[in-house]
């Protein structure tokens, strides 16, 4: 029903045409701005009617969309944890695939209408991608998506009728959707997101198959051999099948690491693409100078199968050629930080940041693009770029008196007794997280399971707040970076007081953390500032200016 419908800080930012720092003024400024209905104390949820009769009275202009009416709807069917089966299956209706029911407490009747308004307006492509999009923002923490300039750099690098394409670990199928392939073939881990991946393609009019499993442990394309590889696989995962793969006949140039899934992934990749076709995958750099990882990047080298290393989106793209029986391995590789150069490349051309492949095996074979760079030929102009952004930065401050009260406290180990504090199997929303290594917080998202050295707590949200919980946390020093002892948090003291004067205090506590992120993120970038003037000063690309 419309009337349960509920919204975030960011919905309301968005629906009055402001940013999220507004909304948290209003809330601590006016004493009627509408009051949280559910969430957690770092992310609320307000009611969407009544934020909306509240921004009315105060005559600011409200314009909530037929789409983001529906998005809020579908959103409040359930909990965040079940949103990507939700999301999915609107676009099973919006494709037509088959008909659909929400969920028997609501009126299932009334939304579909409203998608099929949506549709009929915006196109049933257009409303999916809409509601899409809402849920990569809401989710911005777990899902990870292919940028646009990547997407579209390997859309030019496999060519523009580039035939059959897969991608072996799709997540919403955004570079298969760039690709132009004539059939798309996808495979992701987990069933929520390969559904919506293969409605975001059907309704795109391609010929597709996708399957929700993970490609390297169940290979659901085994035998298959694409025109071209496309690839955004999930970075630096421990479990990823090593014991269970060894001598897998993909490892056709080594088996990979324990610690180097990603070379895993590359060697799938080739696996799966025709003699002479291309594969683009995307990587961290840390991957192309593991010592761990040296052999395979050797031998792809030897083999002529690696042709490009390029810096984009703060990540490396590797551009392999399956090599065909017979064939003569090049002598020189791409080693660039300029993505513009990689198609002259590949086309045969001499370009800058090649480097003989002679040259490249050594006893670390590091491939890393920058170090073949000169990284400070461009420092006049990164100075200003950092510049700008090192006055972006704000610290703010949160407002703090003085105090003559003198609280009474209690320990962890007590709340625990007494029920306010429990500790669950896995993190959820709205738990407090303590390890040595980082100060206490809030954790946001989806459950997650816990390193063993993390301490996780549940609050009763009614009698502790937990935002105020994970500040005490913090301000005890107990899961400090330096401690070098193990220290019982159940010792830890509270202080006690009212459950509105704690979430008071949680507030403040959440606002003091920015106040300290702000600042170390101002001292790094200010740094850099001075490295870069440096370098800019004494290499005549800067000069003392007014």
């Amino acid at each position: 029903m419309e009337e349960q419908a509920t919204v975030t800080a960011a919905d309301i930012a968005r629906i009055a045409g402001v940013g999220r720092a507004a909304v948290s003024n209003w809330r601590r400024r006016y004493g009627d701005f509408p009051p949280p209905v559910g969430g957690t104390a770092s992310s609320p949820f307000f009611s969407l009617v009544a934020v909306e009769k509240w921004l009315r009275e105060r005559g600011k202009p409200v314009e909530i969309s037929l789409g983001d009416r529906i998005w809020q709807r579908l959103r409040n069917l359930g909990d965040d944890l079940a949103l990507g089966d939700r999301v999915g299956r609107v676009g099973s209706y919006l494709s037509r695939r088959h008909t659909w029911t929400l969920s028997p407490r609501y009126d299932d009747a009334e939304l579909l209408e409203l998608l099929d308004r949506f549709a009929a307006e915006r196109g049933a492509r257009d409303a999916f991608e809409f509601l899409c999009e809402r849920y990569v923002e809401a989710h911005s923490r777990q899902l990870s998506v292919t940028p646009e300039p990547v997407a579209a750099l390997v859309s030019r690098l496999i060519g523009p009728a580039p035939g059959v394409v897969l991608d072996p670990a799709c997540g919403l199928g955004t570079l298969l959707l760039a690709s132009g392939g004539t059939r798309l073939l996808g495979q992701t881990g987990d069933p929520a997101t390969s559904c919506i991946a293969a409605h975001r393609l059907l309704l795109a009019g391609a010929d597709m198959e996708m399957y929700g499993a993970d490609a390297l442990s169940m290979d659901s394309f085994e035998g298959v051999l694409a025109d071209a590889v496309v690839c955004d696989p999930p970075f630096n995962e421990r479990e990823w099948g090593y014991d269970e793969l060894v001598g897998d006949p993909r490892w056709v140039y080594g088996q990979p690491p324990r610690g180097e899934p990603e070379l895993a992934w590359v060697q799938h990749c080739l696996a799966h693409v025709k003699p002479g076709g291309l594969v683009a995958i995307r990587m961290p750099p840390a991957a192309a100078g593991r010592r761990t990882g040296r052999r395979i990047r050797g031998n792809l080298l030897r083999a002529g199968a690696l042709r490009a290393v390029v810096t984009v989106g703060g990540a490396d793209l590797w551009l392999l050629r399956r090599p065909e029986p017979g064939e003569r391995p090049p002598s020189r590789l791409l080693l660039a930080t300029d993505p513009s150069t990689v198609e002259e490349h590949l086309r045969g051309a001499d370009v800058p940041g090649t480097v003989r492949i002679i040259d490249l095996l050594d006893e670390e074979i590091d491939l890393s693009p920058a170090r073949y760079q000169d990284r400070d030929e461009h420092a006049g102009e990164a100075f200003l770029e950092v510049r700008r952004y090192f006055e972006g930065i704000r610290p703010e401050l949160p407002s703090l008196a003085v105090s003559d009260e003198k609280p009474s406290f209690v320990t962890i180990g007590e709340l625990l007794k007494s029920g306010v504090l429990t500790v669950p199997e896995s993190v959820a929303e709205g738990d407090v997280v303590a390890s040595p290594s980082v100060p206490a917080y809030v954790h946001s998202g989806e459950m997650v399971e816990t390193e063993p050295t993390m301490s996780k707590y549940r609050t009763d949200p009614e009698r502790l707040d937990a935002a105020f919980l994970a500040g005490c946390l913090r301000a005890a020093g107990q899961i400090a970076p330096t401690s070098s002892t193990r220290i019982d948090l159940k010792r830890t003291r509270i202080p006690r007081l009212p459950i509105e004067a704690q979430r008071a205090h949680g507030e403040a506590f959440t606002r003091l953390a920015a106040f300290e992120a702000a600042l170390r993120e101002a001292a790094e970038s200010g740094l850099e500032l001075v490295r870069l003037g440096l370098t800019g000063l004494t290499e005549g690309q800067l000069r003392p200016g007014n």
